[in-house]
């Protein structure tokens, strides 16, 4: 009895000893030049369930290669779960030669590498660092609330422009002219000029004075604010103040003997002077403008649109809208229109006749809203007008859009212009 308790014991410590079963590959690597290949292999691979359940767990392996010459022996991994591959990298005089992957099936009998060579994931074959399983964000930590800090577009976002932050806390685009300055509020106007912006700019002046080569007082144009603001040139080189020159707080010039102007030099300055309270106006902006698309559908279709962006109007701005639009075809009439928000301002059929048709639409900014007034005509239609309520609010953003139809498949309606243009 005891002799049989002994040989079972010792042939259960066997088979755990004996562990997952192993595929042989052995082969003979050489290099393109013929001569044998002499080096490392490094065979990585992570955790997966062998055919047989045996574990087997993240780790890598060195082997030899001399003279070409390369046996090694691997669990199989066609039938592991999860799927994985073996990452071969290949190394020799001391730098890494390239990476493979390994798809090692069972075999009784030796394989070469071209029997478990395979491609990666990138040209088709599996991932073998992807498991497969789809992560929620939840499961990540800190992805959401990262996410959720993170600023997202908004209703007036427009590719091309400067980014600002409107009220809903929202990227929205600035609009105005490509030479405008951007105020800190995210409103735009001429630089230098308009309401809040402390100075205007004076560039290229002239100072007044006679250049004889032994007079040293010159009258600037403007009063420099702050003094320091000035750049003087004397035939283009940068004078030195308090060196080459000092300036009065009336805007007089007066040279250092060895700095006195002579007859052939020419003297310019640049400047920044205070601003002129109160006589200076905010500059008109574009909102937008450029052509639209065409279309031969019977249902009002969009044609262009304009983005107004959040915190840019104000009550008592206006804004002044112009559309034309060309009816190619007599088949059928002809319709355009013009949407403020979520509300229809001008609206204008007409008849199969016509070749043109144009429209204005001046919208007075309100507390709330605005009240509209539109007008419209055309080459042989005669002009129309009226006056409608817009409820939209415009605090986060507004939107415009010009529409356009034809009464039959053949004709053609296009937007050949629009424009937006805000006038504080």
């Amino acid at each position: 009895m005891i002799r049989r308790l002994f040989v079972a014991a010792v042939l259960s410590i066997c088979l755990v000893v004996a562990g997952p079963p192993l595929t042989t590959i052995q082969d003979v690597l050489y290099k393109a030049d013929g001569t044998p290949f002499s080096g490392m292999l490094t065979i990585g691979w992570t955790s997966f369930q062998a055919v047989d359940n045996s574990s087997v767990v993240t780790q890598s392996k060195t082997v030899r290669v001399v003279n070409g010459n390369l046996r090694v022996q691997l669990v199989p991994n066609t039938t592991s779960t999860p799927p994985t591959l073996y990452t071969v990298t290949y190394t020799s005089n001391g730098a890494t030669q390239f990476q493979e992957f390994w798809s090692v099936p069972s075999s009784l009998a030796p394989l070469h590498v071209r029997d478990v060579r395979t491609a990666p994931a990138s040209q088709g074959g599996a991932d073998p660092m992807d498991s497969g399983t789809t992560i929620p964000e939840s499961s990540v930590v800190g992805l959401v609330s990262d996410l959720a800090a993170r600023p997202v577009m908004g209703a007036g976002w427009a590719p091309g422009y400067a980014a600002m932050v409107d009220l809903n806390g929202q990227l929205s685009s600035v609009v105005g002219n490509p030479a405008d300055c951007v105020h800190v509020d995210g409103s735009s106007g001429p630089c230098g000029g308009g309401s809040g912006s402390g100075y205007n700019f004076v560039d290229g002046d002239t100072p007044v004075g006679v250049i004889d080569g032994s007079n040293t007082v010159f009258t600037l144009n403007g009063v420099p604010s702050p003094a320091s603001s000035m750049a003087l040139y004397r035939n283009g080189v940068l004078q030195t103040a308090g060196l080459d020159y000092t300036i009065s707080g009336s805007g007089m010039i007066q040279f250092a003997a060895a700095s006195t102007p002579q007859p052939t030099d020419v003297l310019t300055a640049s400047y920044r002077t205070a601003a002129s309270g109160g006589t200076t106006w905010p500059a008109p902006q574009v909102l937008c403008s450029g052509t639209g698309t065409a279309s031969s559908l019977p249902t009002p279709t969009v044609l262009g649109t304009c983005s107004i962006p959040g915190g840019l109007l104000a009550p008592g701005d206006r804004v002044e809208i112009h559309v034309d639009y060309a009816h190619t075809g007599s088949a059928g009439t002809a319709a355009i229109s013009v949407q403020w928000g979520g509300t229809t301002t001008l609206n204008l059929v007409a008849g199969a006749g016509e070749t043109m048709l144009t429209g204005r639409v001046d919208a007075a900014v309100l507390t709330t809203g605005a009240q509209v007034s539109v007008q419209s005509w055309g080459a042989v239609t005669a002009m129309a007008a009226g006056v409608v309520s817009a409820p939209d609010s415009y605090s986060a953003g507004l939107s415009l859009a010009f529409r356009g139809s034809v009464g039959a498949g053949t004709d053609t309606i296009a937007l050949q212009h629009y424009s937006a243009v805000r006038v504080p």
